[in-house]
Order: C-alpha cells, then structure tokens, then sequence
C-alpha cells in the first residue's frame, strides 16, 4: 500500500489554531485537573512551568487556563472544567488578544519584519509594566511566556526579578519545549508541570481532524513518527514527511558512500521549506539516532515504522561502537538546537548530520 501523498492532493486543509484560539486540548486531562484543584483550593502559586515536547499542547493548555482565569471572578471558584467555548466572551477577546488582563508573550518581529530568533529583555519589561497595573476588570491578570527558554540573558535576569516579587493576584505561565535552557533560578521559582507526549491514537485522531484527505495508511505512520506531537504530525503531513523519512533512511543506508546529488537535494528541500518542517526535521533524525542507540544498548529489535528500518539499525551499530554513536547524538542534537538561534545555514547543519555518521563508519 502506498503510504506517500503528495501535498497537492491534501485537499482538506484545516488550519491548527494559534494557542490561544485553540478550544481543543487532548490528553492532558490530569494536568487540566491538577491546575482546577490548585485553582478551587486557593493554592495557586503564582508562577508554572509548563513543559514538554514541542506540538503536544503546552501552550494551547496555558491559554486555556488563562481563560479559565480572566472568567472566573474570586466569588465564582466553582466554575469548572477549565474549558470555555468559542462563544464565550472571554474567550473571544483572548483569542484577539484585546483582554485588557491578558499578554502573550513570544518572540515578535524586529524592525525589518524578520521573526526573532529570541524574546528580548523590552518583552519582559513589558511584562513587569502590565503586571503592576491593577487588573482592568477586578480580577487576576495574566501572562503565557510561549517559547520561555528563548529568552536571551538580560530577558531571564528580568523575568527573575519579576519572580522574585510576584504582585498579587497575577500569574505567569512559562512554556518550555527545553526547560533545561532556563535559569536554574527561573525554574526553582516556579511550580512544575510537565506533560507527556500524546498517544499514537490521539495523534491519529488529531491528524484526521486537521488532514481529512490523508490516507490511513498515511495517518498511521505519521501518527507513529510523531512521537506524542501533533504538531510533528501536522508538519509532516504538509511538507511529504513519509517521503522526507523515507529518503533520510536511504540516505543512511548509503552510508559510508554517500549519494551526493541525492545528499544535496534532500538538503535543499529541508533548508528552503518553513523553520517548522527545519525543526521538526531535526527532532525526527534526533528521535531515528535515540531509537537506533537503544536498540544497541537493550538488542531488541527495533519497531519499524517503514520497511528496513531495523536492517539499517543492526548494521550502523555493527559499525560504530555504542560511546561514538551516543556522541554523534549529542553533536547532531546540538547542531539544530544551535541552528536557528546562530542563523547557521540550514542546509550546511543538514549534510553536516550525515557527514558526521558517515565518518565514524569510515574510521572502523
């Protein structure tokens, strides 16, 4: 059965909604009650750290939350789930982002309309301004920091000091996809919340919802190469991602005698899409070499997601010891952590990932 689908046949595109308009949260049901019960007990500390892999629903839980907050008054604790509708009023103006209680904090444009790679200290200082006016409509306000650990340094130092005199009635929720990137002190001073990846089936049924013109055939192995990330799934699906990580294994199959032209075009295809499909290009070889060390550690075969998966794992760790292919991990993870942040050229960080392994096969 053919599993690859070309972009042009996805007919039904629907578009995944930014966090704060998002009304669908799956999986994360523990959490949500966790934060109602912080919330109905009066034990709301003032500061979370939501983190986990990036595309599981992180941000879209904050800003739930956040609404859930801007619509409860002090005398209306009882409300509960933490889901409000679309209609909601509350919902409508956070989601325009013209609460008058509410900030969002991420990384904006600079002068020339470029992306920053980071969230600036004036972002932050922002922040301290909105947190010390008191709340427009009587209640609490409230700020998602989306992307937390892509504060450049003077940006940490003032979100500390913010943490370290919280006004009252005000919450911070810092998103973290690498809550390890943050200041220690950053991290001590907040309540922790991790959450974990979604299930193959809720991934699935995220992809249905979002892509109803996908195969399911296409659907199952998306769902199985996405790891618990929706939006893993949603930016393969859209970029030939069966047919991206069908050419990245047979790429490392032709391993030590890489195909040139085929290395140069796959690189080229990787380094001019979206910094989504970069990203999430990058975790999916990082997740392939995780899956390929554990099976050199543990010797069970290794689960296919396509055909000679596990062929291509028994024989690259044939060929470089356990130290060496652990070591590659490293530098090839943090090669694309660096990537985007340094402005290293992408297609130069992608053939540099195969030049890597293909040289410790060589050595041998």
């Amino acid at each position: 059965m053919d599993v690859m689908q070309n972009n042009h046949s996805i007919i039904h595109r629907l578009p995944l909604p930014r966090p704060e308009a998002n009304a669908d949260l799956v999986g994360h049901a523990a959490a949500e009650h966790l934060l109602w019960q912080a919330w109905h007990g009066n034990r709301l500390a003032h500061a979370w750290l939501v983190s986990g892999a990036r595309g599981i629903g992180k941000a879209t839980l904050a800003c739930r939350f956040s609404k859930f907050i801007l619509a409860c008054t002090n005398a209306s604790r009882m409300c509960t789930p933490l889901y409000l509708p679309p209609s909601h009023p509350t919902f409508r103006r956070v989601a325009a982002r013209s609460h008058a209680d509410f900030r969002l904090i991420e990384r904006g444009s600079d002068d020339s309309d470029q992306r920053r790679t980071q969230i600036v200290v004036e972002d932050i200082r922002d922040l301290s301004r909105f947190l010390t006016l008191t709340a427009a409509e009587g209640g609490w306000r409230v700020a998602v920091i989306d992307d937390a650990e892509s504060m450049n340094d003077s940006a940490g130092n003032a979100l500390l000091k913010i943490l370290e005199e919280p006004t009252s009635q005000s919450l911070i929720l810092l998103v973290s996809h690498s809550p390890g990137q943050l200041l220690p002190t950053i991290r001590s001073r907040c309540c922790s919340l991790p959450l974990c990846p979604l299930t193959e089936r809720q991934v699935s049924v995220l992809l249905k919802r979002y892509r109803p013109a996908l195969t399911p055939a296409a659907v199952l192995v998306l769902a199985r190469l996405a790891e618990g990330s929706v939006g893993r799934a949603l930016a393969l699906a859209d970029n030939n991602g069966v047919a991206l990580y069908r050419t990245m294994l047979d790429l490392l199959a032709s391993i030590p005698h890489l195909d040139g032209p085929a290395l140069h075009a796959f690189s080229d295809q990787i380094a001019q899409a979206d910094s989504r499909l970069f990203k999430t290009y990058g975790e999916l070889l990082s997740a392939w070499l995780v899956r390929v060390a554990r099976y050199g550690i543990t010797g069970q075969m290794m689960a296919e997601v396509l055909p000679g998966e596990a062929t291509l794992a028994s024989h690259l760790t044939k060929v470089i010891r356990l130290d060496q292919w652990v070591e590659v991990w490293e530098k090839i993870s943090h090669l694309y952590s660096r990537a985007e942040g340094l402005n290293l050229d992408r297609r130069q960080v992608v053939m540099s990932a195969f030049f890597a392994i293909a040289k410790l096969t060589r050595a041998r």
